[in-house]
């Protein structure tokens, strides 16, 4: 039985599906009938939430480039409260709870417009 209060537990989403799509590099995430996202393969390498990638803080983060034929090996499931994702570049830190997808997902224009932008300023140096 759960015990933490109501309002806790309305905050967890849990997915209904979690389905690899390895050809079409795509992680296809369901938080039910009215809640679906595909979230590229390279996409995900490059907003792992590992200390690796995000830092330990604000300012800390790192630019991941170069991750367009990265594929996803494996998924891990870590407790009832997210998954490992084993990329096949050796990247597996990182623990991608239930919100952070549904985070990633609710948000991927945004944040890929983002990494894009940041890509394109290192680029000019």
């Amino acid at each position: 039985m759960d015990t933490r209060p109501a309002t806790d537990r309305l905050d967890m989403p849990v997915p209904t599906e979690l389905r690899l799509r390895r050809q079409s590099r795509v992680l296809e995430v369901a938080f039910g009938p009215d809640e679906q996202y595909a979230l590229p393969f390279e996409f995900l390498r490059v907003h792992s939430p590992s200390a690796e990638v995000k830092g330990h803080g604000p300012g800390q983060e790192t630019l991941v480039l170069g991750k367009q034929t990265v594929g996803i090996r494996e998924i891990e499931p870590v407790g009832q409260y997210a998954v490992r994702l084993v990329f096949d570049d050796g990247h597996d830190s990182g623990l991608y709870s239930w919100k952070y997808l549904r985070e990633l997902g609710r948000d991927q224009a945004t944040l890929w417009q983002g990494y894009l932008t940041r890509v394109a300023t290192a680029a000019r140096g």
